[in-house]
């Protein structure tokens, strides 16, 4: 979702207004089609993991599982796929049933016709856990994947054992704040066709890449894999999707913010990206928010530090009395 820059945000700022001037000159509108239910190979595999399918209301959901104990869920962001935590999937099922979904229209699950906002999102992931046969989870969402952890935490609160959030300030408490610093936040929001327009199949590594490109460590990421799974027109109307119910996403988080979290929330921002605004937002829904900051890490923690989001999560999913190994995991404590 992130790409800190902010040396051009005035610049940024006329593109929208350009961007929305070009919304009245073009026409029609893309449409994403439900893709059959089937069991998919697919093509990216971790020794221990295996893959499937869940068909649950609007769409079907592909999925990664592997491991033993406890179930946590993993909710990647955008412009990604569960492939993001493949690093740290295997330190996580030590000790976990780790279930990675892809997110409705991303990866390997079907492109359902509309539900992109967070709140049914995180009803239809909630769907597939259930039809997995769990009933109570933990989550741990990064990007666009915490925006749908927290209806999920906050709508089945009896559900959620503990949540973990990464690098991304709340939609309607803080994100709105963040617009100017990279213009594909403006970008996605713009109503169809626009995006669709200006992206199109060959502009897909450009565009990705020059996102990427605002890491810490860019080269940590495997970026081919992303530009693959965005190379279609529809998986990328799927994810501006996601951009464009953010309005809907924070009225919805507003309206409901009494509901507030009361199980333990691990809110994490990157040295060199969200820091602590992560947490500073989270603590305006939650009674016991815990603030970390990723060190020597951008946007995309799980590739760009893995150590670091590996003992933090375990630390912070395991049992309760485990100390710290160092002062900054001291907040990831269970």
């Amino acid at each position: 979702m992130f790409r800190r820059n902010s040396a051009q945000s005035r610049a940024r700022r006329g593109l929208y207004a350009v961007l929305a001037a070009v919304v009245l000159l073009l026409a029609g509108s893309a449409a994403g089609a439900e893709q059959p239910v089937a069991e998919q190979a697919e093509s990216k595999s971790l020794p221990g993991f295996s893959h499937g399918t869940v068909a649950v209301q609007g769409t079907t959901l592909h999925y990664v599982r592997g491991g033993s104990g406890p179930p946590l869920v993993l909710l990647h962001g955008w412009p990604q796929t569960w492939w993001e935590w493949a690093k740290v999937m295997p330190a996580l099922a030590e000790n976990h049933t780790v279930i990675a979904f892809d997110l409705p229209g991303a990866g390997e699950s079907s492109i359902p016709a509309g539900g992109y906002d967070k709140a049914t999102t995180a009803a239809r992931i909630r769907e597939g856990v259930h039809k997995l046969g769990y009933t109570q989870v933990s989550l741990l969402g990064h990007d666009t994947g915490a925006l749908v952890a927290y209806p999920y935490a906050r709508d089945y609160p009896a559900e959620v054992v503990r949540m973990a959030v990464l690098e991304t300030p709340l939609s309607g408490f803080g994100l709105e704040n963040f617009y100017g610093i990279s213009f594909h936040l403006g970008l996605n929001q713009t109503a169809a066709p626009v995006p669709e327009k200006l992206i199109d199949n060959d502009d897909v590594p450009t565009y990705l890449g020059w996102l990427f490109s605002g890491a810490r460590y860019p080269e940590r990421i495997d970026q081919a894999t992303f530009f693959q799974a965005y190379a279609s027109p529809a998986r990328r109307t799927a994810g501006y999707e996601y951009y464009r119910a953010f309005a809907a996403d924070g009225a919805n988080n507003q309206a409901n913010a009494h509901k507030r979290l009361q199980m333990p929330v691990l809110a994490m921002g990157a040295e060199f990206a969200f820091g602590p605004h992560v947490a500073n937002s989270f603590s305006q829904v939650g009674d016991d928010v815990r603030g970390v900051v990723a060190p020597d890490s951008g946007h995309w923690i799980a590739e760009e530090n893995t150590a670091f989001l590996s003992a933090c999560a375990k630390l912070f999913f395991g049992p309760a009395g485990v100390p710290a190994p160092s002062p900054e995991l001291a907040n990831c404590v269970a």
